[in-house]
């Protein structure tokens, strides 16, 4: 799994003219699945992306956690951040999970986000034309890959 996290001020996403989700303070994340992801990824990046410091602290050094700012989840499925461009200028995506993987795992992040969080989250709709705009606080932009966890 690849998470694009990026700490916003707001953040929302639409569907069909329809505002689907919103959020003010806290992380806008991308999730893009693959074939070979499973629980333990799903498990390690959730416990990641909620206890990252990348919030500031009362002298203004990026030191708290979203749990501690109490911030609020927008998460966005997102396939193309299997994007492989080695090869001519058409991006392939076979490394992406087809919806019959991907959807009961976006499903199990959602759920484990929640869990982890004790409440709700604000979600896109997977497979949907969605339209996603927010303000990016700082910029913060963090890559995670759990396929990566040196």
């Amino acid at each position: 799994m690849i998470t694009v996290i990026q700490r916003v001020s707001e953040a929302s996403v639409t569907i069909d003219n329809i505002i689907k989700g919103k959020i003010d303070q806290g992380l806008m994340i991308l999730l893009g699945i693959e074939e070979a992801d499973g629980k333990e990824d799903i498990d390690w990046l959730v416990r990641k992306v909620l206890n990252l410091r990348i919030f500031d602290d009362e002298e203004g050094v990026m030191n708290k956690s979203l749990i501690d700012v109490e911030g609020e989840v927008l998460l966005i499925s997102q396939f193309t951040l299997h994007a492989s461009t080695k090869k001519g200028n058409r991006p392939s995506y076979i490394k992406a999970a087809k919806p019959d993987i991907a959807i009961p795992l976006y499903e199990q992040f959602i759920k484990a986000l929640e869990t982890e969080l004790g409440r709700g989250i604000q979600t896109g709709e997977f497979g949907a034309d969605m339209k996603v705009g927010l303000v990016n606080d700082g910029p913060v932009t963090i890559i995670i890959d759990s396929k990566d966890k040196k």
